[in-house]
């Protein structure tokens, strides 16, 4: 017979539940830099579990040097790329150093009369809009000064983010089996091997994937570079990085990134004829642009999409499309690596579910 006593228990009980809930997610907020720098760590470790075992194996590294030397590479990898932007850090600080903006103004009316010109447009005079506006009357130079503060604190906040994950990549690479010995205490008994299988195929699927996707990124890089050196594109280097970087995001990246390119190619070509010179190149770029990702998606992502978490590329499709209306881009970019480790879960905790048998076959 239910009493009042055990209904008034019940609800007391729904009620801490929910307060002790609602904690964990507070807490879990607030720490949500230290996840976050967490959840880097492991995808460092994973990329980096291949050279650790190749120092091993075949350079006898005990495991304390092969994981010092592997994080030296991608620390030396790191400093590479960042100083292969300073270059055009300094041309551009020196640039806005000297910045005119009547100069600046007469620039965009010029741009504005070539397009007119070329494609026969009349619309609203865009020299008399910047007129009225009185641009630079209303410029606030105060916002150079934030602007520059705000740029301080991102360096130092991304200073300490950086050591923070390579120290606690380090410890991931360095006591990777003191982990396991440690999760097998604390794991059920009943449970274990199948959470443990669970965990290391997901390490090798993941590792796969994300040394695959490294290549992907490499090889679009390539052809980005030879792209814009055919057309002789200024900072060619780093345009064809940040745009190949951009291809992390499924779909939606190279789209990005070819825009990002049409505009620093523009910009790059300021002083130029706009009819013989800036727009063909601008066109151009685009072209060979559009024949890269139409390569990268026939081509590159089939053999590490399917090969690497072996899943069919229309499912792969299917889950990075219903993850960006679910999540937006972020859901984009962890689709992969999330669904990846559901198939393995699944896989070894209803092995004889139909549904989970034709999901998980090939794994």
């Amino acid at each position: 017979m239910i009493t009042s006593k055990i209904i008034a228990n019940g609800i007391l009980k729904a009620i801490a539940f929910l307060i002790i809930t609602c904690l964990v997610l507070f807490f879990l907020y607030q720490i949500q830099t230290v996840i976050l720098y967490l959840v880097i760590s492991l995808i460092l470790c994973l990329i980096a579990n291949p050279f650790v075992s190749f120092l091993k194996k075949r350079l006898k590294f005990n495991n304390t040097m092969a994981t010092v030397a592997t994080l030296i590479l991608f620390i030396s990898l790191l400093i590479g790329f960042v100083l292969l932007f300073v270059p055009l850090i300094i041309s551009q600080a020196e640039n806005l150093s000297l910045l005119d903006t009547n100069l600046l103004q007469n620039q965009f009316i010029v741009i504005e009369k070539n397009i007119e010109n070329y494609f026969n447009i009349n619309h609203i005079n865009l020299e008399e809009l910047l007129k009225e506006s009185n641009l630079s009357s209303k410029i606030n130079y105060n916002y150079f000064t934030d602007f520059i503060n705000s740029i301080l604190n991102l360096i130092a906040s991304f200073g300490m983010g950086l050591a923070s994950v390579f120290f606690i990549t380090f410890f991931f690479l360095k006591d990777q089996l003191l982990f396991k010995e440690k999760a097998k205490m604390i794991l059920p008994d009943e449970n274990e091997d199948k959470i443990l299988n669970s965990i290391e195929k997901t390490n090798q699927l993941l590792t796969r994937y994300f040394i695959g996707l490294l290549i992907q990124l490499t090889a679009v890089f390539v052809m980005y570079l030879i792209v814009l050196l055919i057309f002789n594109s200024k900072n060619a280097f780093i345009i064809a990085f940040l745009c190949a970087l951009l291809n992390i995001i499924p779909y939606i990246g190279p789209i990005i990134g070819t825009v990002l390119a049409a505009i620093l190619t523009l910009i790059g070509g300021i002083g130029t004829d706009f009819r013989t010179e800036m727009l063909p190149t601008t066109i151009y770029i685009v072209i060979g642009f559009l024949i890269v990702q139409v390569i990268d998606n026939n081509i590159n992502q089939p053999i590490i999409f399917s090969k690497s978490v072996k899943s069919h590329p229309l499912e792969i499709f299917l889950v990075i499309l219903i993850s960006g209306i679910t999540f937006g881009v972020f859901g984009m970019v962890v689709a992969i690596p999330i669904y990846t480790i559901l198939k393995v879960v699944l896989k070894e905790f209803f092995p004889k579910n139909k549904i989970v048998s034709v999901l998980t076959e090939n794994i």
